[in-house]
């Protein structure tokens, strides 16, 4: 029977544009795993580390950004690895950074973009990151009331 583990994250980076939101789309480097697949932040949870923790450090590793507001989206990812035969869960989050912000994306991605929801979810592999693109949208344009609830407070 498979297993079930949390040991990654997703982090939604976006930023208030003049036209609506824009999410931040990083490309993986060819010499990582998934060249050139377009994708959000993600990383592995490291021992003794809670999950949104994961997300801050990685946000920070993997573009030098440091979010104003950051949320846990009502969502979680998820993903069957048939080589291991387990059943993986990612939480996922929510990142508001400055609309001017300085990005410097690591090794790990050749280049970046801001694009429109409706772009990203062209360009991102799995559904659930097309659907974490959606409720992001919506939790922030439409139904800022319950971002009360998920909101993680940053020191």
């Amino acid at each position: 029977m498979a297993n079930i583990i949390v040991n990654l994250i997703e982090a939604h980076i976006f930023r208030e544009a003049e036209k609506g939101l824009e999410f931040l789309l990083l490309k993986r480097a060819v010499a990582e795993i998934y060249p050139g697949l377009w994708q959000m932040v993600s990383g592995k949870i490291k021992r003794g580390e809670k999950a949104y923790e994961t997300a801050l450090r990685e946000i920070k590793e993997e573009t030098g950004l440091a979010p104003k507001r950051f949320w846990t989206a009502p969502n979680v990812n998820s993903f069957y690895d048939s080589g291991k035969d387990y059943i993986s869960l990612l939480p996922v989050f929510a990142a508001l950074v400055e609309r001017d912000s300085e990005i410097k994306i690591s090794k790990e991605h050749s280049e970046f973009k801001w694009t429109k929801p409706a772009d990203s979810k062209k360009l991102l592999a799995w559904p659930g990151q097309r659907k974490s693109i959606d409720i992001i949208s919506e939790y922030y344009l439409k139904e800022k009331y319950f971002l009360d609830f998920v909101e993680i407070k940053l020191k």
